[in-house]
């Protein structure tokens, strides 16, 4: 993955989140996260992090129960967002915010996820936020009780710490209150389709051994799962979507960009929780995947650009946009400096999601967006090439917060 996303020369040249501080937040953690870090490191070849400190700001976590298939499920998902945000920004502290109670659909879990971000934004103790989890916007109560829950984005945007959220693993569809059925419309999911937020979606990478692209990206919808996308039911269209307008037309539309989420191209993590050994036999490696490994990949580079920009990036939607802009013309720049932005358009595949069959006996196909030239609602603006889109969303951010 390193050298797909060619970050061998930023790590060469000293670039590599150092004195940046990446915060991950999870229902309940990982018992064993940083025993499953160092043993993760030894086995890839990184290095440990400078630091990694966990916090229970909105509670104590109940002790973990290995029957317990929900904290086990969240326990895998707190080992990927700390092992692969540490690999996109090795140089980076790490910092993870446990939660007491399980984020599932609507309201439920939000509160105790905002007590421990304001937590975390109040004491300065990270520089971005990831956030590998989301709610269909429709499971909420209503449009009111999902405004109340966003005062941590806003303390975020005052004190220039960058919100990161992964678009969900459904495509065009995301989870009813129940967390069995799909919706059979197209719906997306909060955090990622809130405007202060950048939403981060899916690709399928081709790779060779040796880690060579083979083909370029496509968005993620391999039959296991696709990339969440779509246009927000709560949110209008904020300033730095105008340039493209076209797409979206009056609605907030998710993702933003996209990273590798495939389970065609699963990434290995060293879990100890709950040992299979799936891979070779041997405890601990298995394979995992989706937008909830975006998100701490990107989380990662953009730790790598607060440590070429010298401070914090903050809100990057606008500076996303305006290379977006610079690279395709979806705005008022021209349109031809791709490669100096370092972000790659992804112009292949789609979000259709299904065939799926529902508690009612239906069977449903929720049609989604294909990829195009230029920004779209499949992957956002795109991906990257991080040796030269580090330093253009440093500079970018820096000409944005002046």
């Amino acid at each position: 993955m390193i050298k797909a996303y060619d970050l061998g020369p930023l790590y060469a040249s000293g670039i590599d989140g150092r004195g940046s501080t990446i915060v991950i937040v999870d229902s309940f953690g990982s018992p064993t996260i940083a025993h499953d870090l160092r043993a993760f490191d030894r086995g890839v070849g990184l290095p440990d992090p400078p630091s990694l400190k966990v916090f229970q700001p909105a509670g104590k976590v109940p002790p973990f129960d290995p029957n317990n298939s929900d904290m086990v499920g969240w326990a895998y998902e707190t080992t990927l967002d700390v092992e692969w945000s540490h690999v996109f920004a090795p140089g980076a502290n790490i910092v993870l915010l446990e939660t007491p109670v399980s984020e599932t659909e609507g309201v439920t879990g939000f509160p105790e996820i905002v007590t421990a971000e304001n937590w975390a934004i109040d004491h300065g103790i990270g520089d971005v936020i990831s956030m590998s989890f989301g709610a269909t916007e429709q499971t909420f109560p209503s449009v009111g009780s999902l405004l109340g829950l966003r005062s941590a984005f806003q303390n975020a945007q005052r004190h220039g710490v960058t919100l990161l959220a992964a678009s969900g693993d459904t495509g065009a569809t995301d989870y009813e209150l129940n967390l069995q059925d799909l919706y059979p419309v197209p719906v997306t999911s909060w955090p990622p389709s809130d405007p202060l937020v950048t939403g981060v979606g899916g690709t399928m990478l081709t790779l060779d051994d040796n880690g060579n692209r083979l083909a370029p990206d496509v968005v993620w919808n391999d039959g296991f799962g696709a990339g969440g996308s779509g246009l927000s039911t709560v949110f209008g269209r904020p300033d730095f979507q105008d340039g493209v307008r076209s797409i979206v037309g009056h609605q907030r539309g998710v993702p933003d960009i996209s990273m590798s989420a495939a389970v065609d191209g699963a990434v290995v993590y060293y879990e100890s929780f709950a040992p299979t050994g799936t891979i070779d036999g041997t405890c601990c490696w298995d394979l995992i995947a989706g937008t909830s490994e975006a998100s701490p990949e990107f989380a990662g580079i953009v730790a790598d650009a607060n440590q070429v920009a010298r401070h914090r990036l903050g809100n990057i939607n606008d500076a996303l946009y305006g290379l977006a802009s610079l690279a395709y013309g979806q705005g008022p720049y021209g349109g031809s400096h791709g490669k100096s932005t370092g972000l790659v358009d992804v112009t292949q595949g789609n979000t259709t999601f299904g065939p799926f069959t529902n508690s009612d006996g239906n069977t449903y196909t929720v049609q989604g967006t294909a990829a195009g030239p230029g920004y779209d609602l499949a992957s956002g603006v795109g991906t990257i090439d991080a040796d030269r889109f580090v330093p253009a969303l440093a500079f970018a951010s820096s000409l944005n917060n002046r």
